[in-house]
């Protein structure tokens, strides 16, 4: 006896898949960019060099001297003798006043008053040391400086993007197919 068979065949199904890469491109353009640097304020200022040179007492060493100081000089001198004058015949007087008290005052004042007195040798500089006064005063300068900021404008600019999305195209390929055969 025969026994039927069965044959089966069978195929599976296939799928297919065509895929499109996404696009980016990403574009950065550069800012835009202003710098301005202002110049400095500067200012310079200066107080003159002084030189001051005053001779009048070397002029007075040398007997050239101004006519109102001279007069205050000689009046000076004059008032000095006045008093030295004074003061001598006062003590001449109080020495012959105590003529009891022994010594000889008036034959000292008589040798005192009819000489005069001895002069003194020496060497005298004309016009003598340091008369003349010499004073400096030296520059000033003040420098003031400013210094300005720059100015900086700056403009940033948006990136350019552009993108596609990729895509996925799924299809079948091959469908499944089932075949059932009876062979007796």
């Amino acid at each position: 006896m025969q026994t039927p068979q069965i044959q089966i065949r069978s195929q599976f199904a296939q799928i297919q898949m065509q895929t499109l890469p996404s696009r980016q491109e990403i574009q950065q353009p550069k800012a835009q960019l202003s710098i301005e640097q202002p110049k400095a304020d500067l200012s310079i200022s200066r107080i003159p060099s002084k030189l001051t040179i005053d001779q009048t007492q070397a002029w007075e060493d040398m007997g050239l001297m101004h006519v109102f100081r001279s007069n205050e000089i000689f009046a000076q001198n004059g008032r000095q003798g006045l008093l030295e004058g004074i003061s001598r015949r006062a003590q001449q007087g109080d020495e012959l006043m105590r003529i009891e008290n022994g010594g000889n005052p008036i034959v000292s004042q008589a040798n005192a008053n009819g000489y005069d007195s001895m002069k003194q040798i020496g060497i005298k500089f004309i016009p003598s040391h340091n008369s003349v006064k010499i004073s400096y005063q030296p520059t000033e300068v003040q420098i003031d400086v400013k210094q300005n900021e720059p100015n900086i404008t700056v403009q940033p600019q948006k990136p350019i993007h552009n993108y596609e999305p990729g895509s996925i195209d799924i299809s079948m390929k091959q469908y499944a197919e089932l075949e059932i055969d009876f062979v007796v």
